[in-house]
């Protein structure tokens, strides 16, 4: 049995690897000499590399001891035999007798068989897992401790020099990683094409120079840095603006930042020869691979401090990072994991593009992506780990697809495509000023959705005859404490000066399930969505609704005033909110404020239920507005933030249409004012059908109004409600197919 390592040995090791990384040998060429070196250093038979081929598919790239015949031959599907149990887990497998492990996989074709010990560890960075490093001898032993640390230092070098392209070549996706192009399908969270540059919400902190020649020096600084991240840390916490929960994240926060055993690990591996950043980004590699696979939902939460912390770490090791006065590029594409709406409006106009791997459809950072008309695909996977500011990329918000340094045929094709909606638009606004009129006389009334001061430009600029829908709800999210009351009437009466007399329907506070204030307590739901929101919180705890409601009747200073409650399920809910607002009209009266000249009280249509509330409620609404997005939800029971139901279902479904007539039915029996909001009323085909079975208003994002009216002032609405009625009799399950066809016949 080989002599324990040292410390010393270890260092050994990384200089002999550093200088073989240095020379000008190909990817292929240096993997198959670090094989050797690693086997004869370890003092092992064998020693394997396995780089991921795609993400499923893990490949050998270079061996010493096994048949080299096998290199680029042999491969794994993830969790497949031990190598693909640590390319899956992310954690090492260490044992002295490989036959006998559970999953184990022979693989004839290596010559493997009468080799019996096996250790394995991941080369990975954080968030990216690259491939797996495997040692393995004749003799039935388990390795030392010390000697998984140092292959685990080993294989942290490795992925900071694929990092740096030192294999490129070898034929593998992950040893290509930042050079070659790469298309992400993920999801639409807001239409439109962009062509620009990367520029990283998080900037990606690369290490340079993974091993270390002054094992004392590197010392000095990790302590240093760790020692400036915690007084500001403190500083944090020291801030008097902090409510009770805020203090009890940040004190969590602070214990990883003043945990011994995290800087100890740290030291432990600067002995072993790493730099300070490798030695960082080692432990927050190996950290967050255990942490992602505990069971305790609390714990996988810490994740977040564990990446905010140690990327902190990084940065002022480094003094990489967006605080280091990088310049923005020209035609800026915001890459990032997730991005809240305050951020994203900091940026503003600025973007011409926004890129996420996380996010939703009803996201706020979509909604203000919407006001701000800047392209958005969320939901493309790895995106962050694969940019690098700078980096050409292409943002097709249409299909929810993104090209990351696109060929050139790619490219050339893209702006052919924004070439065409530019003149699209040209033609759409040549229909601003006229009416959407069908052409069998029909009127339809088209509004837009808003929620910022940003959208309000929108309002002439689109042709939209009023806001449908104003959401207030985004004045509260994206501030760090509760506005107050003269914040919101000052906000409300700028709303309705720039409206210019044109009208606007104010929907009191949506929040609950995925609308979490920054300083209110969650609610831990097991289905939030159904949960405590909206008029609910309203009706609970009316201070807030009641303030916001004193802010809109100050703000309308005697000019008319909508106002909506949203998510109402009954009759008794929509009494009890209207009486709310009618004691406060009271109120404003006997302290002699003015009040609203003219006031509309109306309710959002978002649940089944309310459609077949008493007559009562239909008599005593001054409007009601059909919530698209949350009524085919409930309908469908298909929760629209649930990518594998969401899109399964589809407002074109003739029992949709059908629930659809049946409210536009009940309203018109009391003659109460109809509209319908949501993202499926500015797409020109959904429209079209809900005009022909005759709802009368549509209200949508201002982008959508140009190309809705155009549609509509091209048909007869009479005849494509025969293709509906028509498709319904034979029995068609949805709509979409028979009325696109017809549609595309009747277009000029």
């Amino acid at each position: 049995m080989p002599a324990e390592r040292t410390d010393s040995d270890s260092r050994k090791l990384l200089r002999r690897l550093r200088d073989v990384l240095a020379t000008k040998a190909k990817g292929q060429d240096r993997l198959d000499q670090i094989t050797h070196l690693i086997a004869d250093s370890m003092e092992t038979e064998v020693c394997s590399i396995y780089l991921f081929r795609d993400a499923e598919t893990l490949e050998l790239c270079a061996t010493e001891g096994l048949k080299k015949t096998a290199v680029h031959k042999t491969r794994m599907k993830l969790g497949e035999g031990l190598v693909g149990r640590v390319g899956r887990t992310g954690l090492p497998v260490n044992t002295a007798n490989a036959p006998a492990e559970k999953g184990f996989r022979f693989m004839p074709e290596t010559g493997e068989e009468i080799y019996s010990s096996f250790l394995g560890v991941p080369i990975q960075r954080v968030g990216e897992r690259l491939g797996v490093l495997v040692v393995q001898s004749k003799t039935a032993r388990q390795f030392s401790e010390d000697e998984v640390d140092a292959l685990e230092v080993v294989a942290m070098v490795l992925a900071e020099m694929t990092e740096l392209g030192a294999f490129a070549g070898v034929g593998t996706g992950m040893a290509m990683l930042h050079t070659q192009p790469v298309l992400f399908r993920g999801s639409t969270g807001q239409e439109g094409a962009a062509e620009g540059r990367v520029w990283l919400h998080e900037a990606r902190v690369v290490v340079t120079n993974p091993v270390a020649d002054d094992p004392l020096y590197e010392l000095e600084r990790i302590r240093a840095a760790v020692g400036e991240l915690r007084v500001s840390v403190d500083d944090l916490l020291a801030a008097e603006s902090l409510d009770k929960e805020q203090k009890q994240v940040l004190e969590a926060y602070r214990m990883f930042a003043h945990s011994r055993g995290w800087l100890r690990r740290m030291e432990e591996d600067i002995a072993s020869g790493l730099s300070a950043e490798a030695a960082v980004a080692k432990e927050q590699a190996t950290a967050r691979a255990r942490l992602e696979n505990v069971p305790d939902a609390y714990l996988r939460e810490r994740l977040h401090d564990l990446d905010d912390l140690s990327n902190r770490l990084l940065r002022i090791l480094t003094g990489q990072g967006s605080d280091t006065g990088a310049a923005m590029p020209e035609n800026p594409i915001l890459v990032a994991r997730n991005i809240g709406p305050a951020e994203l409006l900091e940026y503003g106009r600025k973007l011409k593009g926004v890129v996420l791997e996380e996010g939703s459809v009803g996201s706020h950072a979509a909604i203000v992506a919407r006001a701000l008309a800047i392209p958005m695909v969320i939901h493309a996977e790895r995106v962050t780990t694969e940019a690098l500011n700078g980096d050409p990329i292409l943002v097709d918000g249409d299909q929810g697809i993104a090209h990351l340094r696109p060929e050139e045929t790619v490219a050339r094709s893209f702006r052919d495509k924004i070439a065409m909606q530019a003149k699209a638009q040209e033609r759409f606004a040549s229909l601003r000023d006229l009416p959407a009129t069908t052409r069998d006389g029909v009127r339809i009334g088209l509004q837009m959705n808003a929620g910022l001061m940003a959208d309000l430009p929108s309002l002439v600029g689109s042709g939209a005859e009023g806001v449908g829908l104003f959401r207030t709800e985004l004045q509260f999210l994206v501030r760090s404490q509760m506005p107050r009351r003269e914040e919101l009437v000052a906000l409300y009466s700028r709303v309705m000066e720039a409206s210019k007399g044109l009208p606007v329907a104010f929907r009191t506070l949506d929040i609950g399930s995925d609308k979490v204030l920054p300083y209110m307590k969650p609610q831990d739901e097991p289905n939030p969505a159904m949960g405590w929101r909206a008029i609910r919180v309203g009706l609970d705890k009316p201070g807030v609704l009641r303030m916001q409601l004193q802010a809109l009747i100050r703000a309308a200073a005697g000019r008319p005033l909508q106002v909506m409650f949203p998510f109402v399920a009954e009759f008794a809910e929509f009494q009890a909110a209207r009486s709310l607002l009618l004691r406060e009209i009271h109120r404003e009266k006997s302290l002699g404020h003015g009040v609203p000249d003219k006031l509309e009280i109306g309710a959002m249509l978002e649940m089944p239920s309310l459609a077949y509330a008493p007559d009562a409620f239909f008599q005593m609404a001054d409007f009601i507005s059909i919530g698209g997005n949350d009524l085919k939800q409930f309908f469908f029971a298909a929760d629209r933030e649930n990518e594998r139901v969401r899109k399964r279902y589809d407002v074109l479904n003739t029992s949709f249409l059908t629930f659809l007539q049946f409210i536009i039915a009940r309203c018109a029996a009391s003659n109460t004012r109809l509209s319908f909001c949501g993202e499926d009323a500015g797409r020109p085909l959904e429209a079209l059908a809900f005009a022909a079975i005759g709802l009368r208003n549509l209200s949508m994002r201002p982008a959508s109004i140009g190309p809705v009216k155009e549609v509509l002032r091209s048909v007869d609405i009479g005849a494509a409600k025969k293709v509906i009625d028509t498709a319904r009799a034979n029995g068609a399950e949805t709509v979409r197919g028979v009325l696109a066809d017809w549609l595309a016949q009747h277009m000029p």
